[in-house]
């Protein structure tokens, strides 16, 4: 990586503002598009390093575009920093909440937006350096945990702009990802029926439980005839109040998920039938809450491998005996523990200590990213933010992203990004080829927001 030193150490040198950064995003949980702190926080970086920086872009208030440079190509980081309910997690080896079912970074995004905010530094020094063309944009990205920010920025302009686009996830590996993940839509369907006394006159009432209950039937028969990629899961939000009430009001949140946008709306479509269906056969009414949609994966394997070699020729971190013995406590509390250990999975280090390369594959989260990745190509790295055997979404990930061990994955994400973002200018060819995979991928089709127009954006300027 001798070439490519300028870069490294303006990563190197702002690591301890990037930790700070990082630390107080972890102290300050902020859910989905209430991400104040941590906009106000990221921006003010951002200028220091000498961006220019527009905050409450395309309509959301905590949404940040900041930019340095000049000609292509553009280049562009997918910044995140919301939390999740219910992860508020003390710096311990035990479940241990600091506010019980408070929020807490159970995705490690406390580290996600300051990994690309770090990786658009190093960039940015080695451009200056070689005096490299090249425009780079850095994306604070509201709301991804609702799989919705990304979507809303695209659907207002962003991301059209770019040659290509970067970013980051922790997680358990080293790795770059071109993993198949699913589109989804999100949608809460509100019966509603006529309340009456259950015992005394249950015929002059008309339930919105059954309503929702039938629902649910149908949405299992439903499951018979869709393809095997195709996932349905649902909670409900509201379902009566008292056994001899018949409830005038219930409420269900669903989600489907599959491997394409096509797929996803297919579905979808039934689902909507189903649930009219269940209304028609209760003589009730529903009322459909679509929240939005996104896009499956479509990762670039042009500029996957690239980011794979960064990577490995970086190196991975070294660990201390305190975190690698912290890490094993975690491993041995995670509910995945005894599968891994007997799937040998536990047999080396307790922390990921090899570079795994470019990694595909299927997985079954669903991500907003994939929006960007129907835009522009697209790269996501991953190293390993957390415990070998820390489950998605626990609070495990949480401790790990508000200690030494997050921290040492946020920089070697952002010593990546910023490296492979300097290839990138330094070589047009690149980009190129990036592109032609994409336009094939795309096989003439274009982006379309699927979040239709006349749902409102979360917040308004």
């Amino acid at each position: 990586m001798n070439n490519y030193t300028t870069a490294l150490n303006a990563v190197e040198a702002a690591s301890g503002k990037l930790i700070e950064l990082a630390d107080k995003i972890w102290a300050t949980p902020e859910v989905a598009f209430t991400e104040v702190n941590a906009c106000a926080w990221t921006a003010e970086v951002l200028k220091e390093y000498g961006f220019e920086v527009e905050v409450g872009v395309y309509g959301m208030p905590t949404a940040i575009r900041a930019t340095w440079g000049s000609g292509h190509p553009v280049v562009g980081f997918l910044g995140e920093y919301d939390a999740l309910p219910g992860m508020s997690q003390k710096l311990v080896e035990c479940k241990d909440p600091i506010v019980p079912g408070g929020a807490g970074h159970g995705c490690a995004h406390n580290l996600l937006g300051v990994t690309c905010l770090g990786g658009a530094i190093g960039m940015k020094a080695e451009m200056e350096a070689k005096n490299l063309p090249g425009t780079i944009v850095f994306y604070g990205c509201p709301g991804e945990e609702q799989l919705t920010g990304k979507v809303f920025m695209a659907r207002e302009g962003a991301f059209s702009e770019l040659d290509v686009a970067m970013g980051w996830h922790g997680g358990t590996m080293n790795a770059v990802s071109i993993a198949d993940m699913p589109g989804m839509n999100s949608a809460i369907f509100h019966f509603k029926g006529r309340t009456a006394h259950a015992g005394g006159d249950p015929h002059n009432g008309r339930s919105a439980l059954d309503a929702a209950e039938l629902m649910s039937v149908g949405t299992q028969y439903l499951r018979e005839h869709v393809t095997s990629d195709v996932r349905i899961h649902y909670s409900y939000k509201e379902a009566g109040t008292a056994p001899n009430i018949v409830p005038d009001k219930a409420v269900v949140w669903y989600y489907v998920r599959a491997a394409s946008r096509e797929a996803v709306e297919d579905t979808y479509a039934r689902l909507v039938k189903v649930a009219e269906g269940a209304a028609h056969m209760t003589e009730t009414e529903v009322e459909i809450e679509f929240l939005g949609g996104c896009y499956n994966t479509m990762g670039n394997k042009v500029l996957a491998e690239v980011a794979a070699d960064v990577m490995a020729k970086i190196g991975v971190p070294e660990y201390t005996a305190e975190e690698l013995e912290f890490a094993h406590k975690l491993n041995l509390a995670s509910p995945m523990y005894e599968k891994m250990k007997a799937a040998g999975a536990l047999d080396g280090a307790p922390i990921c200590d090899q570079m795994l390369g470019v990694r595909g594959g299927a997985a079954f989260a669903s991500t907003d990213v994939g929006d960007v990745m129907h835009i522009v190509p697209t790269l996501e790295v991953n190293t390993a933010s957390s415990n070998i055997a820390a489950p998605g979404h626990s609070w495990q990930v949480t401790a790990c992203a508000g200690m030494s061990i997050g921290h040492k994955a946020m920089i070697l994400g952002a010593k990546t990004l910023a490296v492979t973002g300097a290839k990138l200018c330094e070589d047009p060819a690149i980009v190129e080829a990036a592109k032609a995979e994409f336009n094939q991928k795309m096989n003439g089709k274009t982006y379309k927001c699927p979040i239709p127009a006349e749902i409102p954006l979360p917040y308004k300027k």
